[in-house]
């Protein structure tokens, strides 16, 4: 087997987050377009992530947030994105680095991306790890099934797409 000194999964990978780099980027300046609206599930203990410890407590493992009519100040970085929502009438501000993020989602199209977070370091209160850069597949929206929402319903789960992994294409 041939070793990919190249490593075209973190090229894809590192382009897949560009793609939502430039949506989100496109979302603070010019506003939503259209129908459209996203479904963001990221990591909540993530490295980088920030949030109030009431929104911690309540989605300890991982949050999907909706960007659709009631956000604020978004503002979009190299490394990760900051947003106001409101959660039960509190305004909240949430960091979240993209490295965090496990699927993007926007339904009134069914385009989705999913990232696999499974070698994503967890901020421990004892110790700050460094955060490895997890790989990327594109979805089809029907593929994606977004978390339990702050704001509302996720989009029912269509059935019948298929994850394709960029797995499938590498010479073994």
């Amino acid at each position: 087997m041939a070793t990919d000194h190249i490593r075209y999964d973190v090229l894809a990978r590192d382009a897949l987050r560009g793609v939502l780099r430039k949506v989100l980027t496109d979302a603070a300046a010019h506003g939503l377009p259209g129908e459209h609206h996203f479904f963001i599930t990221f990591v909540s203990k993530a490295e980088g992530v920030k949030l109030s410890s009431r929104l911690l407590a309540q989605y300890p493992e991982e949050m999907t947030i909706i960007l659709q009519h009631q956000f604020w100040d978004l503002t979009v970085l190299e490394d990760r994105f900051e947003v106001g929502l409101s959660f039960g009438g509190i305004p909240e501000r949430l960091v979240v680095p993209f490295s965090a993020i496990k699927s993007f989602l926007d339904p009134s199209v069914k385009f989705g991306l999913q990232f696999d977070t499974s070698d994503v370091a967890e901020v421990a209160p004892e110790s700050l790890p460094a955060a490895p850069a997890p790989s990327a597949v594109a979805v089809p929206a029907s593929a994606a099934e977004p978390a339990e929402s702050a704001e509302e319903p996720a989009a029912p789960n269509q059935g019948g797409a298929e994850v394709v992994r960029l797995d499938r294409f590498r010479k073994k």
